[in-house]
């Protein structure tokens, strides 16, 4: 079955700490209504760097992500749906929506 990477892109975290706690527990429903689809269900990043081409490197990003999640649908029609009801999008976030490429685990 394909596996598709959720990019989670910006979004407004609630800043009160019940309100992070409402959406969080939102969040935690989306993905347990997903059911066996979950492969990964939430990989939050931290401590960003970016390595530029020229091998200097600075704290912090040149874009927007926040986080990802690996999920495995039938086709990406199922893979959208899921994403169009994530509660990310509640909090102003945006969701890009890839079908990952299984690599050879060896190179020859």
């Amino acid at each position: 079955m394909p596996k598709y990477i959720f990019v989670y892109l910006g979004g407004n975290h609630p800043e009160d700490p019940e309100e992070s706690k409402k959406h969080f527990e939102k969040y935690q429903g989306w993905l347990a209504g997903l059911g066996d689809s979950i492969v990964s269900p939430a990989i939050p990043f931290k401590d960003t760097h970016t390595v530029h081409p020229n091998g200097s490197t600075e704290a912090g990003t040149t874009t927007l992500m926040s986080g990802m999640s690996i999920l495995q649908f039938e086709s990406m029609r199922e893979a959208l749906e899921a994403a169009k009801s994530c509660p990310f999008k509640d909090i102003n976030g945006t969701l890009e929506v890839s079908e990952m490429v299984e690599m050879p685990s060896k190179l020859n």
